[in-house]
């Protein structure tokens, strides 16, 4: 069919990754520069910079300036226009994408230029050596971290901050959910990144392209060590690496003006994003999550298309449970047999903090230029698997209609929200747990508690037998007894 004038495209792509082996990564604003005038000649078009009117960069962890969009748009002569610098999110640069094609589509803008970029690998290596960078357009004061929900007192008490831990409690929640055996859970998890590991070594941006089997990612060894269980070192996210990337979308009509070839089109026919509780504790069905549903659900009613039509897939996978709970959520099973990356996913292609998602739908946008009748799905995941983003891409045009997002976020508040107690006492039921990991072994066991009220807590333990009974036997749904201790709620069998 015919496209509408005003139907947003993506004309450009570009990403890249900088080995130790080179002399590390350049400063951010210099890997901005360079992916967006790479994404501009992908175009094929002329002057195409030159018509940007829309400059969005994601969050960068690697060092902060003070006026990044500002700073990147003097770069590379782009006229007046909109700036905007994103939050901390894995869906920073979809959702900058959507946003984006929204303006376009209202005519509100031309042309968009989404970039990120981390060089974490290049500032780890100066750490060790007792440096620090030396990069241009420091802030007078550094600003404090974007998050968009604050962490809750209960979750600083007892310590829950770190993804890897909040993943962790979600695939053991869904383990118990299926009726899995601990250890038939594990070989499952392994299956499911196996694969993975596969289309990271033959994808040349990898951090890590490296195929591995089921048992080497499973199974603990020195180099795979128990990071927070059920999770080894070889299934979880890495973002210490130097990597960016850059995508260009613009409208049919302004596509065509700037000489940009058809076969060069890649077209975002749907798209939402939802919202989940921010605190892992408030979920009612631990297991699940209503916001990947409600979102993969509205993304292909708008694209007009089900998920038997989907090609290719790059579900954000910074741990097991979020590739597993957006699969539940789009209805895809174990054997499906389709692979659910394009990249190798984050834990061996790489995930440069919030700007994966630009990884993902610039080489989504090259996979589907190479096979130009298929059908490509997106999806990220941010915080504690909180936001939800999910697109569909085609090289062919369809009707666009943006989502109904207020009804998206409607039936994904429709699941319930659990109140969190600070502090609790006496008899609770285990709904979820963890033991997080340090280099010499378990350091303390986590759980989230249902309580007699309805509410639930975190509590801890540190007790050696209990640790080493979590990882071996099924908690989840056993009575434990808690205590309080300071601020800090303390669980025992």
């Amino acid at each position: 069919m015919m496209a509408d004038p005003r139907t947003p495209c993506i004309i450009g792509v570009a990403q890249r990754t900088w080995r130790e082996s080179e002399g590390g990564a350049p400063e951010p604003l210099d890997m901005w520069e360079h992916v967006c005038r790479q994404a501009a000649a992908d175009s094929g078009g002329r002057e195409v910079l030159a018509a940007a009117d829309d400059l969005r960069v994601v969050y960068c962890q690697s060092w902060q300036y003070d006026d990044p969009p500002g700073r990147l748009a003097e770069r590379l002569g782009l006229r007046p226009g909109n700036r905007a610098y994103s939050g901390m999110s894995g869906t920073s640069a979809q959702q900058f994408i959507q946003d984006a094609a929204v303006e376009i589509l209202a005519g509100r803008r031309e042309l968009a230029v989404v970039t990120g970029a981390e060089a974490l690998a290049t500032t780890r290596r100066l750490r060790k050596a007792g440096e620090t960078p030396s990069w241009s357009f420091e802030p007078a004061e550094r600003p404090p971290l974007p998050f968009e929900d604050p962490f809750h007192p209960s979750e600083i008490a007892h310590e829950v901050l770190h993804a890897y831990l909040w993943f962790a409690v979600f695939d053991v929640a869904r383990r118990a959910h299926l009726g899995l055996s601990p250890d038939e859970h594990r070989r499952q998890l392994g299956e499911l990144l196996a694969p993975m590991t596969k289309v990271a070594a033959s994808n040349p941006n990898a951090w890590f392209p490296t195929e591995r089997s089921v048992d080497e990612i499973i199974t603990p060894s020195e180099d795979n060590r128990m990071v927070s269980y059920p999770y080894t070192k070889y299934m979880v996210a890495v973002m210490d690496v130097d990597m960016a990337a850059a995508v260009i979308l613009t409208s049919e009509e302004k596509a065509d003006e700037l000489g940009v070839p058809r076969e060069r089109r890649v077209y975002l026919r749907g798209w939402a994003k939802a919202k989940d509780p921010p605190y892992i504790a408030q979920r009612e069905e631990m297991w699940r999550s209503a916001g990947m549903r409600a979102a993969g659900s509205e993304a292909l009613s708008k694209a007009e298309v089900d998920v038997d039509d989907i090609a290719y897939f790059d579900l954000y996978s910074c741990f097991g449970s979020s590739v597993s709970f957006a699969c539940d959520a789009l209805g895809l099973s174990p054997s499906d047999g389709r692979p659910l990356t394009v990249t190798g996913g984050l834990p061996y292609h790489g995930g440069p903090g919030s700007n994966y998602m630009a990884h993902s739908v610039a080489t989504m946008v090259e996979r589907l230029r190479e096979d130009p009748s298929a059908l490509g799905v997106v999806s990220g995941v941010g915080m504690e698997m909180t936001n939800h983003a999910f697109a569909v891409y085609s090289t062919a045009p369809g009707t666009v209609e943006p989502p109904d997002a207020a009804a998206v976020q409607r039936r994904t508040e429709q699941a319930g929200v659990r109140p969190i107690a600070d502090a609790a006492e006496g008899e609770a039921a285990i709904t979820a747990y963890s033991v997080l990991h340090g280099r010499q072994g378990p350091l303390w066991g986590l759980a989230v508690c249902d309580l007699p009220d309805g509410s639930r807590c975190y509590a801890r333990t540190d007790h050696d037998d209990t640790m080493a009974a979590l990882e071996a036997e099924e908690w989840v749904g056993r009575s434990v007894v808690l205590s309080t201790q300071g601020n800090v709620n303390r669980f025992s069998a």
